[in-house]
């Protein structure tokens, strides 16, 4: 499989929004790790791509400079930094023999990154959190922190919780979440999360695999003013995980639930055990820190393990050098315990940094919620996802007027490609000395591959860079890198956080059948992405879900960026519905469009949805019939259901197709079996 990549030159080159000041190219932390690197290690460094070309070619070299700039602490050393580069062999050879824990490196005190000065102290605040649920700010230093991860390492200790075994969550995002997972893995125990607005369904399909010993719950939430009893879903998780043999319920909604009707329950509180000190198991590189899930719009979420070492050293590289996050910093993100990104901005306590934490609806009373608590929280990083941008954008929203956001220095962005419209209204918006980093990877390695570089400049609707350490590529259907042209994602080297396995697949043919049956020893991750000759980034949606007329792929997310332009528009979805009886020829090219109140699906507005495709995109790619839903179907996590909507609309049942309880909005799927019905009765 060739690696060298056949160059296309660019067709044009974006506008250039933002371009780092001398000072802040000095000033950052990805800079002084490149001096490092030079000195140690006699090489030339002189920017951004030779740093990276030199973390992929000596990529042993690379991960072992992080590790000690990063001062990462083993109580046994590691005997080999990688045991080999062949993947899928290589991900469980990362660091072997070293014996180390995770949240000793969030929890601990000292310098900050290269030895530098001054560090995070046990009197920095460590949590910020702002909860519909509950009043006022919550604010825990790092030591506050330190004594309640203590609390309850113990109380699970004293039920029984050691190495191995594991303790599952359905816990909103608030402090005694974050207090909670540490305490599990000070332990050597493994971690799963669903958040409280995930159905019964769902979360039962995720945690009855893992066979959990402990589950911790709330009894109910807020949420956009309403209040939402899950005391009856917990008691079906009980039901549903007999190897339970304790459940911890955290009074949320109510100060004093009646917990009646579960079995085996005790408050809070009483599960704490102060007055313990706080031991920190070592364990090997690879040991289970925490299990993430697939989305699980078909069949069971893959159940996907990292270990302590790979995510430790990824989360430092990522919040450490990529993000510029470290000692003084507050960074946020905005995401639920259900979504890897709640896990990544875990990392802010790794590198020294405050993280601020919100539970909640961001759109009560409107959308300028966030930007309220970016200005009472003082945040510098505010991360958020490209659909809540883009429903700033639509709904007005000024984030400055009337806020001080002077703290804020940075703005990330994640969850689905970034319209270029999105890239303008931050700037517009927010002004011009802001750093916007757009990012893409997923929970497979619960990092992001591609995307902030705080050395580069940003160019409108592009990703800056391939991270370091990532031997990311575009690739033809042979295995050919491109540049310059739209290809496969796929990783040609390891890295750190690759899974280290599924849970339960004992002979990993399900982890070879996920990443490497396509391009045989290298990651297929299932993006399309291309990668132009400077080095920048677009991603264009999920491969899988790609519309190819006349040998032209074209990604979803190229038609959404075309007709969200519309003001009518508040969001879409399309599918390639394919011919009912010839497989070769082409089908017909669905859009369905969420319209504005007061806006109709008129033949006009179809006329300028159709001039939009044409332009922006492709004329073979002009939807051969538009729709109006009440709203586009998605996961609890907020992705649209491309490729399950394609089936139910080619005649499977809905339900064999898509578990309802894995959606934010399952009865938005109504329309689209209705619809297939009719599909069906007209051929």
């Amino acid at each position: 499989m060739s690696t060298e990549p056949q160059p296309v030159a660019d067709a044009e080159v974006p506008d250039v929004l933002w371009r780092p000041s001398a000072g802040t190219v000095e000033a950052a932390t990805l800079t002084a790790f490149a001096r490092h690197a030079e000195r140690t290690h006699g090489v030339e460094l002189p920017d951004y791509d030779a740093l990276w070309r030199w973390s992929t070619d000596e990529l042993e070299t690379f991960w072992e400079t992080v590790w000690r700039w990063f001062d990462v602490t083993a109580s046994t050393p590691y005997e080999q930094v990688l045991g080999t580069r062949a993947l899928p062999d290589a991900v469980s050879t990362w660091f072997t023999g070293a014996h180390l824990n995770y949240a000793e490196h969030a929890l601990r005190e000292g310098a900050g990154p290269g030895g530098s000065a001054p560090g995070a102290s046990d009197d920095d605040v460590a949590i910020l959190a702002r909860s519909e649920s509950r009043d006022g700010l919550a604010t825990w230093t790092r030591g506050e922190l330190r004594e309640r991860v203590a609390e309850v390492a113990a109380g699970l200790r004293a039920l029984g919780v050691g190495e191995g075994d594991r303790v599952v969550a359905y816990l909103p995002n608030v402090p005694e979440t974050t207090a909670a997972f540490l305490a599990c893995a000070s332990l050597g125990a493994t971690w799963a999360s669903c958040s409280p607005d995930f159905g019964p369904r769902t979360v039962i399909d995720r945690f009855a695999q893992i066979e959990p010993k402990v589950l911790l719950a709330v009894d109910g939430y807020r949420y956009g003013g309403k209040e939402h009893d899950r005391r009856a879903v917990v008691a079906q998780l009980q039901e549903a995980l007999p190897t339970v043999t304790t459940t911890v319920v955290l009074p949320y909604l109510q100060d004093e639930p009646d917990l009646s009707g579960l079995r085996d329950v005790v408050l809070w509180e009483d599960a704490l055990v102060p007055g313990e000190p706080l031991v920190f198991a070592q364990v090997p590189s690879g040991h289970p820190l925490w299990v993430l899930y697939s989305s699980g719009t078909t069949g069971l979420p893959k159940p996907i393990v990292h270990g302590h070492g790979g995510i430790l050293l990824e989360h430092l590289k990522a919040l450490g050098l990529h993000m510029d996050v470290g000692p003084g910093d507050r960074v946020f993100w905005f995401t639920t315990t259900g979504w890897m990104m709640w896990n990544l901005l875990l990392g802010g306590l790794l590198v020294g940094a405050t993280i601020v934490l919100f539970d909640g609806d961001p759109g009560t009373p409107d959308l300028g919620r966030l930007w309220d608590l970016a200005e009472e929280t003082g945040i510098t990083t505010f991360g958020t996802s490209a659909s809540f941008i883009a429903g700033s954008m639509k709904a007005g929203i000024e984030p400055r007027e009337g806020r001080d956001l002077s703290a804020l220095r940075a703005v990330g962005s994640t969850g689905s490609p970034l319209s270029t419209d999105g890239f303008d209204w931050v700037y517009d918006r927010l002004g011009p000395d802001l750093w916007l980093f757009s990012t893409s990877g997923g929970s497979d390695l619960c990092t992001a591959f591609v995307g902030g570089v705080p050395t580069l400049p940003v160019h409108r609707g592009e990703l800056q860079a391939r991270a370091l350490g990532a031997a990311l590529h575009a690739f033809d259907p042979e295995g050919r890198p491109l540049v310059g042209e739209v290809g496969e994602l796929v990783l040609t080297d390891p890295m750190p956080s690759m899974p280290v396995f599924f849970w339960g697949d004992e002979d990993g043919s399900r982890y070879r059948g996920s990443y490497f049956e396509d391009y045989p020893g290298a990651w297929r991750h299932g993006d399309w992405i291309t990668i132009s000759d400077r080095g920048t980034a677009v991603i264009s949606g999920r491969s899988d879900a790609t519309i190819n007329r006349g040998g032209i792929r074209m990604g979803t997310a190229e038609i959404y960026r075309a007709v969200l332009e519309l003001d009518e528009l508040l969001d879409a979805v399309v599918v390639d519905v394919p011919h009912p009886t010839d497989p070769s020829a082409n089908g017909r090219i669905l859009l369905f469009v969420v319209l504005r109140d007061g806006a109709t699906l008129d033949e006009d507005l179809t006329r300028r949805i159709a001039r939009r495709v044409r332009e922006d995109c492709s004329p073979r790619h002009v939807p051969d019939a538009v729709h109006a839903i009440a709203a586009v179907p998605r996961t609890l996590s907020g992705k649209a259901l491309e490729v399950p909507l394609k089936r139910i609309l080619t005649g499977e049942p809905a339900a064999r197709v898509v578990s309802r309880d894995s959606l934010g909005n399952p009865e938005a799927l109504d329309a689209f079996a209705e619809l297939a019905g009719e599909l069906t009765a007209t051929g």
